[in-house]
């Protein structure tokens, strides 16, 4: 705060951590954490009069996320004594609106998602868009002074101030996609410190605030390349960032000067929508394994242990063998084949459309592999050194990923309804 910034901004989601908490609408980050550096963001906003903008609030951006995450914040106000005008900004997308999108020819799947039916759409638990810049620009019109958006373009709550000043879009958009992930593009880098950016009208500049972290030429270009299929080009809602011509200086004090950025508006308008839905209920066994014996062989074991347990559970569902130690980490894409492991560590899934068949078919799995008498063995005590006991562990519902679409709006603040609260304590 000493270096007087004119926002303070994060972006707090991702769909790394997969599906699961976009259906189960819960933040894979725990609220004694957010509370905490909520705590910290809003003091610092209020204090010093200027914009605090969480975008992704709650780590899915679904309803459900976004009012947990003003729930915080109005006992943080309370608490401190804080009164300043707030948006919520909604992302979620009913699916009456997806299927007239693609009943006009407006909804386009993204790679590798395939073509989409009104029925799986039907089937889909929440679906969220990621708005663009326009939504918070309004908010910004509002004059809210903290903004929790739903589903968001990552570089939106560092990019939309900036635009609103009039500065150049393709420079506050790159600035911003360096920012959402803060000093994870310096080095060393970590995701626990922030950073600190400055734009100008040709160019921005970018500093750690932790002393022991720098901005190099190397970790500034790295990152930009960081979760991009095409190194030049990066689209977005409403366009693309245009990054033949960027390039990226070194200064003094471990900074870098980034400059040359384009943005490219797109027409039509596009959001990208995700949707997940219910694909079951997960049971899980972890073991390991140690006999030189069974590692040699363990392919074809697994191989008859599962057409065993699909004979003998009774259960309807999916089975699956991650082999920690072999291919546990790339599957099939492993290109050591042909390494073993003096020890494997095995995670046997099973996945179901109720909690019994589930903890059946695990259990069933579990246990033949457990006594199985593969060729050559010599001990007959057990085959695995199970890490838990209960051994079966019951992990609840699963969800997976239905909706990876583009869907074209004639408005882009139109999705995204804004609610305004004036919070005086």
């Amino acid at each position: 705060m000493e270096k007087r910034p004119d926002l303070i901004a994060v972006d707090a989601g991702s769909t790394d951590p997969g599906p699961f908490y976009l259906g189960a609408g819960k933040s894979f980050t725990s609220r004694s954490a957010v509370k905490r550096d909520l705590e910290i963001l809003l003091k610092g906003a209020v204090a010093n009069a200027i914009p605090c903008i969480i975008g992704t609030a709650g780590g899915c951006g679904a309803r459900e996320n976004v009012n947990w995450t003003k729930e915080i914040i109005d006992e943080l106000a309370k608490k401190n004594g804080l009164s300043f005008r707030m948006a919520l900004i909604y992302a979620d997308i009913p699916k009456d609106v997806v299927r007239e999108a693609l009943r006009t020819g407006k909804l386009t799947p993204l790679h590798p998602a395939p073509d989409i039916t009104e029925e799986e759409i039907g089937e889909s638990v929440r679906i969220v868009a990621q708005m663009g810049a326009e939504p918070v620009l309004k908010a910004l019109e509002m004059n809210c002074q903290v903004i929790v958006c739903g589903r968001c373009y990552d570089p939106v709550p560092f990019s939309a101030p900036a635009i609103k000043k009039g500065f150049d879009p393709g420079l506050a958009v790159h600035m911003g996609k360096i920012l959402e992930c803060a000093a994870i593009a310096a080095t060393p880098g970590s995701g626990r410190d922030c950073v600190m950016a400055t734009l100008y009208k040709n160019h921005f500049e970018l500093e750690a605030l932790n002393p022991q972290r720098r901005f190099t030429r190397l970790s500034t270009a790295a990152h930009t390349l960081y979760e991009k299929t095409d190194p030049y080009f990066l689209p977005g809602p409403g366009g693309t960032l245009d990054l033949a011509k960027t390039t990226f200086t070194s200064l003094e004090e471990g900074r870098v000067r980034v400059s040359g950025t384009r943005f490219l508006p797109s027409d039509p308008y596009t959001v990208k929508l995700e949707g997940v839905k219910r694909a079951g209920f997960r049971t899980i066994s972890i073991a390991g394994i140690r006999d030189p014996i069974l590692i040699r062989q363990i392919d074809s074991v697994l191989a008859e242990i599962r057409r065993q347990t699909e004979k003998d559970s009774g259960a309807t569902g999916n089975l699956l063998f991650h082999v920690y130690g072999k291919n546990g980490v790339m599957g099939a894409m492993e290109p050591e084949k042909d390494r073993l492991s003096h020890e494997l560590g095995l995670v046997i899934e099973a996945v179901a459309p109720d909690p019994e068949q589930a903890a059946s078919i695990c259990a069933c799995a579990r246990s033949t592999l457990l006594h199985f008498g593969y060729p050559g063995r010599i001990s007959t005590a057990g085959n695995l050194a199970l890490l838990y006991s209960p051994s079966d562990i019951p992990c609840g519902e699963v969800y997976t990923f239905n909706i990876y679409h583009l869907m074209t709006v004639d408005d882009p603040v139109a999705c995204f309804p804004i609610t305004v609260y004036e919070v005086n304590r």
